[in-house]
């Protein structure tokens, strides 16, 4: 079963959120509202989104604000839906990160597009050239299909959960490397999350109970015993 991307739609004006919400869902998102801008930033530590749409004109904060907060931790793509027509404010919302801007009022395809767009710069802007190209990465009999959301083991389905698939297909974008425990922690559960390594370590176990022949003796996910984790190279 493929796991649905994940949408949080940053929206004080109830209408408005309700539209995106019913669009979102009905073409095969998962959508999480909210209508402040602290709001936001508490559900996008705790839930880990796919992308964001973000409205400006929040009753608690700016959305720059909000995208500012955003880009000191994770690169996640954000989508700018705002009534404010100037190019400044067009031009400030990109120069701090985000990844479009659409100016309301806005159309169903318009906006299903700009959301695709995003998620998919996401991975096509990855430094792996065959992950950019294919959409997978590939070492030995292990795959991650990033646009199916599946680690697949001899070509079945491994079962992951979400946060173990997060944990695999964020060490496959960055294969032969290093990353630090913090680091994973932070980029799945947000800047606030602790920095208690037993959940991490849980995870992996299941992970590797999952998807290598011997877990004690792993083919494919290392550990870096004081530092973190790393994912073997693609062939």
């Amino acid at each position: 079963m493929k796991i649905k991307d994940k949408v949080l739609i940053v929206e004080d004006e109830q209408s408005i959120s309700n539209f995106i919400s019913m669009i979102l869902t009905a073409n095969g998102y998962d959508t999480i509202v909210v209508r402040s801008g602290e709001e936001a930033l508490t559900m996008i530590s705790s839930h880990c989104p796919d992308l964001i749409i973000l409205d400006l004109g929040l009753p608690d904060m700016d959305g720059i604000e909000v995208l500012k907060s955003v880009r000191k931790w994770s690169s996640l793509p954000v989508v700018v839906v705002s009534a404010r027509h100037h190019e400044h404010d067009k031009v400030e919302a990109l120069d701090y990160g985000a990844d479009d801007y659409i100016s309301k009022p806005f159309g169903t395809s318009e906006l299903l597009a700009r959301i695709r767009t995003a998620i998919r710069h996401t991975r096509t802007t990855l430094s792996d050239p065959q992950i950019a190209q294919s959409g997978k990465f590939i070492t030995g009999e292990l795959t991650i299909d990033y646009d199916k959301h599946q680690v697949l083991m001899r070509g079945e389905n491994a079962r992951l959960t979400v946060n173990e698939y997060k944990i695999v297909a964020m060490l496959g974008k960055h294969a032969g490397k290093v990353l630090t425990y913090d680091f994973i922690i932070r980029e799945l559960w947000g800047p606030k999350a602790k920095t208690d390594n037993q959940i991490l370590r849980v995870n992996m176990a299941n992970i590797r109970r999952k998807i290598e022949k011997d877990p004690s003796h792993p083919e494919y996910l290392f550990t870096e015993v004081g530092v973190g984790y790393r994912m073997r190279e693609s062939d």
